[in-house]
């Protein structure tokens, strides 16, 4: 829609300038020239004339014909799984693109009217403009005042330094008149106002609009128009949020200027002055509503798209997150972070922290991530950059590696008999948690009770590098070695390694790679990157719902009763040696969750905790208030599949 056919109460539309002299103007991106009669045009043609002789020195100049096809770097939006606005993510420009027919026909109006109100008579440049500016210039002896056409601006903004220079100011010239020869009226002036700049970090009408008023644009009203139409010659002085009384001095003047153009009437005029402005607040550089989740998916953002593709490219961002699940989350790690220091568990509030990751068992989307206690006091996220020890919770993977032989179940007697092992440094001797043997047990007691022995003995049997190519089937990247003491967890693994590692146990065998984004779209809605769910088998079926029969146990019976939910829960403590770390990893078929505490120095924490006292509490806590609502769902039994 041409603003030309803006309905404005009282408009001439101004003649358009003489032919001649336009033809003449127009000639100079050809280096050819004219001739111009009439004294009172004397002033124009001496400019004109002016950009004919330097128009040999701008075959160089940038190609406009680029802004055919020029989208406007965009601020990048994080959405909850629920389309509830997480954070914002750009660089210096905070950007939304809009069309034109998306702003308010109050706000064309007042930027033409202040910026250039004859912008719909000329075509790139207004010699009346130029002249006035000129004769501003001589007289002051300096450079004052510009002459420049919107057209003129948006060449300036786009292409060039914004030095005030003649021959500056004459490429600027040529370039806006060949700029109106490829783009039509309307393009040209929603590119103006997609581009300008708006004060704190704003560009965009758009993003302006949101910022000082929390509204669209094209729900501006007059008084809200002026004011920021007023603001583009000057943004940080005349910001209402520097200098609101002069900020609403400049919309006076804009006010003004429409009256006087006819475009609206006093009395519309007088009404707008009298409305109380700003409503909004600054949105750029703003704080992430959840920013360990943030920042996790901006970096699984920058892995699939690059850095700058983030932060100019106008994303929109679906996460597996929702936020009120989440900050439950956040919750929970708080309240036992301070119980578990009031306990005496750890001596220092800071160094002492506590990580939380919990995944989606049937699309391995992940559900909540804790880092830490507070992130305002640390932004280390421990919950995937934390590499810790997990102890006995590596354990299951050694058992199912084992089950997936078809040699050895759930009843297959083990035993938990003295055993030394050669290794490099001379002879490695595995012990039990506390000491002692416990003989001749079956396999779900030795994994109940965490017995050490057992495991290192199966590790030797079905193969370390067995072992660690189920890992890796299970996702799990962090390096490994096949030494001994592997099946007791001597390998530093993440919190969210491990969550989705169970997950995979907890559905029967089918993994997904876990994620924190469902979808990725421009700011247009052309999808980028979609994450639906594409389930892999990959884990014998037999053999891990044998595991999750035994896991079970843990809980009910084993190491882990203080984990105890009501409803069917398999899972894993850990604790290493020292005290340093201790885990507990569970779940349900809706939920696995892995818990860690530790310091961050990875000194020892309180002598005598373990998984099933300090880590197996938190989880429990987590898993129900997050079971809330949740049916009452079995694993799939054994019997249900064959033994390999």
């Amino acid at each position: 829609m041409s603003l030309t056919n803006v309905t404005v109460r009282g408009r001439q539309r101004l003649e358009s300038p003489p032919s001649g002299l336009f033809d003449f103007i127009q000639s100079v991106s050809k280096v050819t020239a004219g001739t111009i009669l009439g004294t009172t045009m004397l002033a124009s043609s001496v400019v004109a004339g002016g950009l004919v002789g330097l128009a040999v020195s701008f075959r160089n100049l940038p190609d406009v014909r680029v802004l055919q096809n020029y989208i406007p770097t965009e601020t990048t939006h994080i959405y909850d799984i629920q389309g509830r606005h997480l954070a914002s993510l750009h660089d210096e420009a905070n950007r939304e693109v809009v069309s034109l027919d998306e702003i308010s026909p109050h706000a064309k109006r007042a930027v033409l009217a202040i910026e250039d109100s004859h912008f719909y008579d000329h075509r790139g440049i207004y010699p009346t403009g130029i002249v006035r500016a000129m004769l501003a210039n001589l007289e002051r002896g300096k450079t004052v005042e510009g002459g420049s056409t919107i057209t003129m601006q948006l060449v300036k903004n786009l292409f060039l330094s914004p030095s005030r220079t003649i021959s500056r100011k004459a490429a600027e010239a040529v370039m806006a008149i060949r700029l109106e020869q490829i783009l039509d009226k309307d393009e040209i002036l929603e590119l103006y106002l997609n581009q300008v700049y708006w004060g704190h970090n704003l560009y965009g009408i758009e993003t302006a609009a949101q910022s000082y008023f929390n509204k669209p644009a094209s729900e501006l009203r007059l008084s809200e128009a002026a004011m920021i139409a007023g603001l583009i010659s000057a943004p940080e002085d005349y910001s209402p949020f520097v200098n609101y009384p002069l900020a609403k001095q400049r919309q006076a003047q804009v006010l003004n200027r429409m009256v006087d153009l006819n475009w609206i009437t006093p009395e519309e005029a007088a009404e707008a002055r009298k409305e109380p402005l700003l409503v909004g607040r600054i949105t750029s550089f703003r704080t992430s509503e959840l920013p360990y989740v943030t920042e996790a998916v901006v970096q699984e953002l920058t892995r699939e798209f690059g850095r700058d593709a983030v932060l100019k490219g106008g994303m929109r961002v679906q996460t597996t997150i929702d936020l009120n699940f989440q900050r439950m989350a956040e919750r929970t790690v708080r309240e036992w972070h301070d119980r578990l220091y009031y306990r005496g568990v750890y001596r220092d509030r800071n160094n002492g922290q506590i990580a939380l990751a919990a995944v989606d068992p049937t699309t391995h989307f992940v559900k909540a991530m804790v880092g830490g206690s507070d992130y305002n006091k640390s932004q280390f996220n421990r919950a995937i950059q934390a590499q810790r020890q997990p102890g006995s919770a590596f354990k299951p993977f050694v058992y199912y590696a084992a089950f997936a032989t078809g040699r050895y179940a759930p009843s297959t007697i083990v035993q938990d008999t003295p055993v030394s092992y050669r290794d490099g440094s001379g002879y490695y001797s595995p012990r039990n948690y506390g000491g002692g043997f416990s003989g001749a047990v079956t396999i779900r007691s030795a994994l109940e009770t965490s017995l050490n022995i057992p495991a290192v003995k199966l590790g030797q049997s079905v193969g370390l590098n067995q072992v660690i190519e189920v890992c890796r089937l299970l996702g799990i990247t962090s390096p490994m070695e096949p030494v001994i003491s592997l099946p007791l967890g001597s390998v530093d693994l993440t919190p969210m390694e491990m969550a989705a590692s169970f997950a995979t146990f907890a559905n029967d065998g089918w993994h997904s790679d876990p994620t924190f984004i469902v979808q990725v779209t421009d700011s247009q809605g052309n999808v980028l990157l979609d994450n639906t769910p594409s389930p892999r088998l990959v884990l014998n079926q037999w053999a891990v719902a044998s595991l999750n029969d035994v896991l079970q146990g843990v809980i009910t019976s084993g190491t882990a009763t203080s984990a105890r939910l009501g409803r069917p829960a398999a899972g894993k403590t850990g604790t290493t040696s020292s005290e340093r770390d201790v885990w507990f990893v569970g779940y349900t078929p809706h939920l696995s969750t892995a818990v860690w505490v530790g310091n961050d120095d990875f000194t020892r924490l309180a002598r005598g905790v373990t998984g099933g006292t300090v880590a197996a509490p938190v989880w429990r806590d987590f898993m129900s208030r997050a079971s809330v609502g949740k049916p009452q769902t079995g694993f799939t039994p054994a019997s249900n599949f064959p033994r390999p």
